[in-house]
């Protein structure tokens, strides 16, 4: 995302303790920001340009706006219109090349103007990005005979075979230009295997020619790029991202901050925990946990440092508690609206329900692990004077309002476009009340601005996304591939889950949240739920889980990457240190593929017993990764600790009791080693008194 969260202020008292360490970090959060992330680099130095640019972006803000309202045009129109304007911004607001970036001129005018360097935008991309409206535009004009029987019977024209060819190379470029080449490599492949794939001798298919892909990819609404991703992104997307974009420009998102410190910040290594609770809730509505690692990061990272924690465990934190931002409901990233539409039987309001459990235990084994080190190396709370008022926080509990009207909306079966309005309309109301989160004239133009450019990336994601969900499903690589690592595995369940573990960190690797999903949910779920008796939605939440752990596994690992640029800290150890810290996020989804019961789909008593068991295990894995649990723990207590932790979480009670035996015996073992070097130091003074 282009427009990012505020960073949490401290208090006022705390203010003066901290304010050069985070001054120094927010200069250095928007380089930061540009190293590691492709859809903030975007060019600022427009010229004139700015005014037309924003222009376009206000009356795009405003389109979605007035669509949701009023729903003028069919859903395959709409979504034109959406990617017709994307794909213009797109272009007339990232560079070719980041070295273009808002290079500045050299004196030789002809060569600043090819090349395009100086102010302004260069003229391909002027050219580029009005032939990406007018292959937009052509699809919404020319709808109705799109869908008519005379295109089945006569085929396409030539026209529109050059509009479909142009189009689906425009939104690659303008994808690579704003989200990166990770996508980009996975749906030219995907091209390439449409093409070519009756040549090969594995996963043969019958063949593609390169006009049935290519208009089969841009002038269906079945699928490709008008397919499921950018009708959602179009539908609900936009207004979800524009309803964080306002908490932002409105600091209502700040009171989040301000709450998390306030009843986290007092507790042993307290610093950590509330940056946990402060970027979880900032991630809950914000569709990058890059982007959030660092705006959060730049205030909670220098705190956390001068607390006592490493640089690279301060990074990590950060990078964790971003990335779960992005599990977590009602948002989920803005993948929930299309996990929704993967799963017919399950209403949008249902998948909120069943993904809460596992995206608040995520955190509770963030917890853990930020406990048992703040316990190794003697970390204690923040004072009380550095923490928040409480009363003042009590007089500003209202602003908590618009995220629980929309999740209350939700929850009662209401559609999501008309739970964004009204979270919209409550956040926009409830910003009148107070002078700091009033927004002035200029402030609601810079909110619409700001709109429209935070969605940019997510809309090219999912556009391009939808190319390698179509490709998959017309050549049916989906199950050919499920088969062949069926067959690989030996059809052993176990080595197909950590298969497709593994694809699903490969895959997701430089994603956006929602591309990131589609493109997993697409190759890897349907290997689950095809070959073995998993429940649909189990599927897509191992995937979605896994494919977003990406952000924090190294080798890419880019919001430890982010976290570290703040840190000052090594960025593998960042990732090293971030798997450790979200070690329950490898396993929750073992364990409701295992257990559905934790994703309510069984009893009571059997969700209970996975819940309780699971946490146990949590707490032994993550005491034995930190080396404390009522102790300091020498090897062979972690190795045991790490081993109980792992059989309490498999779904099996007799392995659970061997486990949480194991767990038992080494609490007594340190607590009775306590008690007698209690006793002894006792002793000592003692004698040395007498």
């Amino acid at each position: 995302m282009s427009d990012h969260p505020t960073p949490p202020r401290p208090s006022d008292n705390a203010a003066g303790a901290v304010a050069e360490q985070t001054a120094e970090a927010k200069q250095d959060s928007a380089e930061v920001l540009r190293k590691v992330d492709t859809s903030s680099r975007f060019r600022t130095d427009l010229g004139w340009w700015a005014w037309v640019i924003g222009g376009i972006s206000i009356v795009f803000t405003l389109y979605h706006l007035y669509a949701a309202l009023e729903r003028p045009f069919n859903t395959w129109m709409h979504s034109s219109l959406h990617l017709a304007g994307a794909t213009a911004l797109i272009f007339f607001l990232y560079p070719a090349s980041r070295r273009l970036l808002d290079a500045p001129a050299t004196g030789n005018r002809v060569a600043d103007i090819l090349i395009g360097r100086g102010k302004g935008i260069p003229w391909y991309d002027v050219l580029l990005g009005l032939a990406g409206l007018g292959c937009n535009l052509y699809v919404f004009f020319d709808y109705t005979r799109l869908v008519s029987n005379s295109v089945q019977i006569l085929g396409y024209s030539e026209l529109d075979f050059f509009v479909a060819v142009l189009g689906v190379l425009l939104i690659l470029e303008a994808t690579r230009r704003c989200v990166g080449l990770p996508i980009v490599i996975i749906a030219g492949v995907a091209l390439l295997y449409g093409l070519f794939g009756n040549y090969l001798p594995v996963f043969r298919h019958s063949g593609l020619s390169v006009e049935d892909l290519a208009t089969g990819m841009f002038l269906s609404s079945g699928g490709g790029i008008f397919g499921t991703p950018i009708q959602v992104s179009a539908n609900f997307i936009f207004l979800f991202l524009f309803f964080a974009v306002m908490l932002v420009h409105t600091n209502i998102g700040q009171f989040f901050n301000d709450l998390a410190f306030r009843l986290t910040g007092r507790y042993t290594g307290g610093p950590a925990k509330a940056a946990v609770v402060a970027s979880g809730l900032q991630g809950m509505v914000s569709g990058s946990s890059v982007a959030n690692t660092v705006a959060s990061g730049s205030f909670t990272i220098p705190l956390m440092k001068r607390a006592g924690f490493k640089p690279h465990f301060a990074a990590a934190t950060e990078a964790t508690a971003s990335t779960g931002g992005q599990l977590m409901p009602p948002i989920m990233g803005a993948a929930a609206f299309i996990m929704a539409q993967n799963v017919p039987d399950l209403e949008y309001n249902g998948l909120i329900v069943i993904a809460i459990i596992p995206a608040l235990l995520y955190f509770l084994g963030a917890f853990l692990s930020i406990h048992f080190e703040a316990k190794t190396t003697g970390i204690l709370g923040m004072a009380k004077s550095s923490l928040p008022n409480g009363i003042e926080l009590l007089k500003r509990l209202d602003l908590l309002l618009p995220l629980v009207v929309i999740v209350l909306t939700l929850l009662s079966g209401m559609s999501p476009i008309r739970a964004a309005l009204f979270g919209i309309g409550t956040g926009f109301i409830l910003s009148f009340l107070r002078k700091i989160t009033r927004l002035t004239p200029r402030g609601f133009v810079e909110l619409l601005v700001s709109g429209a450019r935070t969605a940019l990336p997510v809309i090219a994601a999912c556009a391009t996304a939808g190319i390698v969900a179509g490709t998959v499903t017309v050549t049916g690589l989906g199950g050919q591939l499920g088969k062949g690592l069926v067959d690989l595995a030996g059809g052993n369940f176990f080595v197909v889950l950590f298969m497709v573990m593994i694809a699903c960190l490969v895959l997701g690797m430089g994603l956006p949240t929602t591309a990131n999903y589609v493109v997993t949910a697409t190759i890897a779920a349907p290997i689950l739920y095809n070959n073995f008796d998993v429940p649909l939605i189990a599927a897509h939440m191992f995937v979605f889980f896994f494919g977003i752990l990406a952000d924090i596994t190294p080798p890419v690992c880019l919001a430890a990457y982010a976290g570290a640029g703040i840190a000052a800290a090594n960025p593998m150890r960042a990732g090293v240190t971030a798997l450790r810290i979200a070690i329950a996020g490898f396993l929750i989804p073992y364990v409701f593929i295992l257990e559905p019961a934790l994703l309510l789909q069984g009893t009571v008593s059997e969700m209970l017993i996975a819940l309780v068991t699971l946490i146990l295990g949590m707490v032994g894995v993550s005491a034995g990764l930190a080396g404390y649990f009522f102790g300091s723990a020498n090897v062979v207590e972690r190795l045991l600790l790490v081993a109980g932790g792992i059989a309490l979480v498999y779904p099996n009670l007799w392995v659970s009791a061997v486990g949480l035996g194991a767990l038992v015996i080494i609490a007594a073992e340190q607590k009775l080693r306590k008690a007698t070097t209690s006793d002894q130091i006792a002793k000592e003074l003692v004698e040395q008194k007498a």
